[in-house]
Parts: structure tokens; sequence; C-alpha cells
């Protein structure tokens, strides 16, 4: 039987081994290839938005893993969700956002859910699916989104420490009023490890792990 192959599509080189070792965990019998653009992400924070121009750019790397060999096109940043949502109508392979199954499980988890994120660009977008998840679910659910401003820069220009410390108190902040926390980025997910047990107490989900946990069961 053929290998299965799957194109993942970042926008941040470092969600590269990342992804490869979830990959080799979970899907140790399929193909994975990387196309990595950072300059798709520095436009939307640079613009504050999600343009018309970034997300053809974002479509035609679709059609180009699509023309790779891909089977299945996974992107894995949730800034740019509404063009991957786009590229897989114009797509004949399926194509998935990174936050989908994370925004799944966290509507058959509870009913109150909050969302963390370090940029408001990120912040939006998965806040907006979730309720479109939940809606298409038929459940009603309260969202509270927190953006934790200043990690993502604190992050970039080296102080890892900072972003942390800052992510990890949005996190226990937020743990007393919610059933389930969503992190919107995956460059937050490092932070759980470190978290006390109290805050643990609520389930937190990534969107890494759980992407991948899906691409298992259907690839």
């Amino acid at each position: 039987m053929k290998k299965k192959t799957l194109g993942l599509i970042h926008t941040s080189a470092t969600l590269v081994p990342v992804f490869q070792q979830l990959c080799q965990e979970s899907l140790p019998d399929v193909n994975v290839f990387n196309i990595v653009d950072d300059s798709l992400i520095k436009d939307v924070i640079a613009k504050g938005e999600l343009t018309a121009a970034t997300s053809r750019r974002v479509v035609d790397y679709v059609g180009s893993a699509e023309a790779a060999g891909a089977d299945y096109i996974m992107v894995t940043c949730s800034s740019i969700g509404a063009a991957v949502e786009a590229a897989a109508a114009l797509t004949s392979v399926p194509v998935l956002r990174v936050d989908q199954p994370m925004a799944d499980l966290a509507v058959q988890t509870g009913s109150r859910i909050g969302v963390i994120a370090t940029l408001p660009t990120t912040l939006g977008p998965t806040s907006d699916l979730v309720k479109r998840r939940a809606a298409a679910a038929g459940k009603e659910i309260e969202l509270t989104s927190k953006l934790c401003e200043g990690a993502f820069e604190a992050l970039m220009s080296g102080d890892a420490d900072k972003h942390d410390a800052m992510v990890a108190a949005a996190l226990k902040d937020l743990s007393g009023q919610v059933d389930v926390i969503l992190l919107a980025q995956a460059s937050m997910a490092r932070v759980v490890n470190g978290l006390d047990e109290e805050t643990k107490r609520v389930p937190i989900i990534a969107s890494p792990p759980q992407a991948i946990k899906h691409l298992a069961t259907v690839l």
C-alpha cells in the first residue's frame, strides 16, 4: 500500500521540530514535508489583520503542497485560519486548520471555554472558530478571551522566561473561571508543563498534539 503524504505549511521555522516529533510519534508511516514562510505572519502582525494579498499567498502555498503530492494538508498557524478555509474550498485534497481539532475538543469538554493568545491577530480567528464549531455542534457556550499583551514580543526578542511567566499568569487567572482553556498559539504549549497542579485542574488544550491526534485517525 502506498504511503500517505502529509504537507505541513508553517509561518515559523520553530514549529518544524515540534511537528516533526509529533509526526514521528503518531504518524510513523506517513511521509511528511514542510513549507515555511515567516513573512506571512510578519505581514499579518504588521498590518494588524489578514489581508487579501496574504490570503492569496496562503492559497498558493496550499496549491503548491497539493502539487507536491500531499494527500492531506495542514496549516499550523491560527492567525491565517480564514485563508486556510478559503484554500480548502479550492483544493481537491483535505485541508485542515491546526486549531480546528482543538476547538472541537473544547466544545465537547465544557460550555465555559477560555481562549488565551499572545497576539491579537490570533485571538480573534481562534475565538471565532470556537463559536462556529459550537454552533455547528448545536451547543451553547460562554467564551472568555484573554490576550497576554507583550508576551509574543518578549519571545521574539529572546526573553522566553518573560513570555512563559506572562502566559502562566494568564492561565492561572482563567483556570478559576472556565471549564477548559485553549492555547491559541502553538508557541504557548511549552508553558503547561511548568504550571502548578491547581491551575492544571482545568483541561488545557494546545493545538499541535490535538491536530496530530486527529490526523492519526484520518490518515
